[in-house]
């Protein structure tokens, strides 16, 4: 009985210090949330699948309104909030009144994968869209 209190008076400190770290950590992570948040510009797209490829619309954050394409299995395409680009040919022109972004859509067999490069907190976003079926998207991943 006496090894016992003895043992756990000693690692009373330990705990105490672990305990506090780990409080100082998740304050520190939900700040960091906080700040890639706060970075982000708001952008809201819409990509329907066509019997003739790809169709996006925006809603907000970009200076298209409409983009059509399409693309062979496993084949990408780079957009940023200018429209369709290649991505060694991305707009260094940086408009205040429009998002920041650029993602790599690609088709899979069973849908898309996008892949999210700048102004997005996601770094890859897959799902299913059968013909004529919509999905939105945002910078913080799939919406309505």
């Amino acid at each position: 009985m006496e090894r016992r209190k003895t043992k756990w008076k000693n690692e009373r400190p330990l705990m105490a210090t672990l305990f506090a770290l780990l409080v100082i950590m998740a304050g520190s992570e939900s700040i960091a949330q906080e700040k890639v948040s706060d970075e982000l510009k708001e952008f809201k797209i819409t990509i329907e699948r066509t019997d003739r490829g790809f169709k996006l619309q925006s809603d907000k954050g970009s200076a298209w309104a409409e983009l059509s394409f399409n693309l062979a299995k496993n084949k990408s395409q780079a957009i940023d909030e200018y429209g369709m680009t290649q991505l060694e040919e991305v707009s260094t022109n940086k408009d205040p009144k429009l998002a920041d972004y650029l993602f790599i859509i690609t088709k899979t067999k069973d849908g898309i994968t996008l892949t999210g490069i700048e102004g997005t907190a996601w770094k890859e976003l897959s799902f299913s869209l059968r013909k004529n079926s919509r999905q939105a998207i945002d910078q913080f991943g799939m919406t309505e």
